[in-house]
């Protein structure tokens, strides 16, 4: 049985995400512009950025007043509660500017530091994910299960690049030396979305280093409640060092690759 604590966090950050992401869709400007960088010039943050980050701790703080919050758009308390809201109003910001439809809400619930539920929101597929802890990953009322086993050299593999250039030219020289011991590598912008893609089963795995916490929350509770591994470099926990998702077959042989070619540094 699903705890009743747990099922009522799932509940209010799927009506939370479902707000929000009509505020995204529907509510997008014309002339959307950037409203300020984060880590590089272009690494940006737009109004509507902000704007969903608002519409959601509102409305989560109307019902639980005393909980705890941690934002990308700056949004921080403590909180009483013993519970915390871990909050990417939306994850793939760049995707979103352009016009791409691969861009995500994604709001993860944790109770005395840990994570118990998730909801990833992706308007533009119509789609939305969620997960309790141990209870499932669900898309819809679809349950959900990652791929069957497959070799390393006929996975899809998903990952991620940095907006500082430093960085993302080593993760270029990475994902070079890695793209021939795969069936192939994508790119969506969204490590939310991509998560719950490996999640899904639409991909056999993924990495990216440079993950924040709201980056990961929601999708990586996803993926494992769908059957993945998710973890950092061997014997770590998923972080912003390096997260790795795929199938528990896939994943050991993954990890030791990226920690051979050095994923998790700059």
């Amino acid at each position: 049985m699903t705890d009743p604590l747990h099922r009522e966090l799932l509940e209010l950050a799927l009506e939370a995400a479902r707000r929000a992401g009509a505020l995204l869709r529907d509510g997008r400007p014309a002339d959307l512009a950037v409203a300020a960088t984060k880590s590089s010039a272009v690494d940006v943050v737009t109004e509507m950025d902000i704007a969903a980050e608002k519409l959601i701790t509102g409305y989560l703080g109307e019902y639980r007043p005393e909980d705890g919050f941690l934002g990308e758009e700056g949004s921080s308390s403590e909180g009483t509660s013993g519970v915390r809201w871990v909050i990417d109003p939306l994850d793939g910001t760049v995707n979103y500017l352009y016009g791409l439809p691969t861009w995500a809400v994604s709001i993860a619930a944790e109770v005395d530091g840990e994570r118990v539920a998730g909801v990833v929101a992706a308007p533009m597929r119509g789609e939305t994910y969620h997960a309790v802890l141990g209870g499932g990953a669900f898309e819809g009322g679809r349950p959900l299960r990652c791929r069957p086993p497959a070799p390393l050299a006929e996975s899809l593999v998903g990952t991620g690049f940095a907006y500082v250039h430093s960085v993302r030219a080593h993760q270029a020289e990475v994902a070079q030396r890695l793209i021939p011991r795969f069936r192939d590598i994508r790119r969506g912008g969204s490590a939310a979305i991509d998560l719950c893609d490996v999640a899904a089963g639409r991909l056999d795995g993924y990495y990216e280093r440079g993950l924040n916490p709201w980056d990961l929350a929601a999708g990586d509770l996803i993926a494992r409640e769908a059957g993945a591994l998710t973890g950092g470099r061997p014997g770590r926990t998923p972080s912003r060092e390096l997260t790795v998702a795929a199938s528990p077959e896939l994943f050991g042989p993954l990890q030791s690759l990226l920690e051979e070619h050095g994923a998790w540094h700059d």
